[in-house]
């Protein structure tokens, strides 16, 4: 497969680079640098030339907070861009998936989301994803994900690893947000299934297990031969300072267009977050607090 890479430089998209490659395919791996997905003449330009099988969009404004008071700036990255890029994959016939995410719900539902649970987003983040969803279109696939993980970027692992490294900070996570922790690693090969598949429409894609933030931050601390007590729970309401945007409650994904597919569930994130710590942190699962 021909594939284009866009968000090429993040921590999800240097992942999916190394898995297509691994497998075989002729990769085109773009960042902001190489390609600015919000200027249609140069999507349409590299798209045009390039004549690949499928594109998969990493690119992304994921500044929560920041989208906030940069509402153009989200709208055109997650919004407008995706309609570019879709746009031109239906003219080369390039399959085309969008990466999208939990905060297209309100996080009120007692239960997992599917597929096809109203959205109501709450943040501008959520707002201008959501309209990335749209903008992609009928043909493409959507992959919403959750609390994304790897071992490139920043993500939750790196900074609660380089908390603990100090043995006299004190932890303390929110225990009222429940989701998916997703792994870059776990992640990549179903973004490229998808994108082999030709699958179109929406797939809730994450890791299995579902945990608050504070039993995420646990398990990563155990996970390193830390203490897990270390840490403590307090509210979303308690945070100092409060979050400018706000987070769904329950942002817990039900895989169920995925498995409908025949597809087989990822992994408990567990086993993917072993596998990330010991990469990070090789020694710390020798000692413990």
């Amino acid at each position: 497969m021909k594939v284009v890479i866009t968000g090429a430089g993040g921590q999800l998209g240097v992942d999916l680079a190394e898995h297509c490659t691994e497998t075989g395919d002729h990769v085109v791996a773009v960042d902001r640098s190489s390609l600015d997905i919000t200027d249609p003449a140069a999507v349409r330009e590299l798209l045009s030339s390039v004549r690949p099988d499928a594109v998969i969009n990493a690119a992304a404004y994921t500044a929560v907070d920041a989208c906030e008071t940069n509402a153009d700036t989200a709208f055109a990255v997650n919004a407008d861009a995706v309609g570019f890029l879709s746009a031109v994959c239906d003219d080369v016939g390039a399959h085309f998936v969008q990466v999208s995410t939990d905060y297209v719900f309100d996080g009120t539902l007692d239960r997992p989301y599917r597929e096809d649970d109203p959205t109501n987003p709450q943040s501008v983040y959520g707002q201008s994803k959501l309209a990335g969803e749209i903008a992609a279109g009928p043909n493409a696939a959507i992959a919403r994900t959750s609390w994304v993980c790897g071992e490139h970027g920043n993500n939750m692992v790196k900074l609660v690893l380089r908390l603990a490294a100090n043995p006299e900070q004190s932890l303390a996570f929110v225990d009222d947000q429940r989701g998916n922790p997703t792994f870059t690693a776990d992640l990549a090969p179903a973004l490229r299934q998808l994108a082999v598949d030709r699958r179109s429409g929406v797939h809730h894609v994450t890791n299995q297990g579902a945990v608050s933030w504070y039993e995420f931050v646990r398990e990563i601390l155990a996970a390193a031969g830390d203490d897990p007590d270390r840490v403590r729970p307090i509210s979303s309401a308690h945070l100092d300072p409060p979050r400018p945007a706000p987070r769904p409650a329950n942002s817990v994904l039900d895989n169920g267009a995925w498995r409908a597919a025949g597809y087989e569930e990822l992994r408990n994130f567990r086993e993917p977050l072993a596998e990330l710590v010991a990469k990070l942190a090789p020694h710390s699962t020798q000692t413990s607090v």
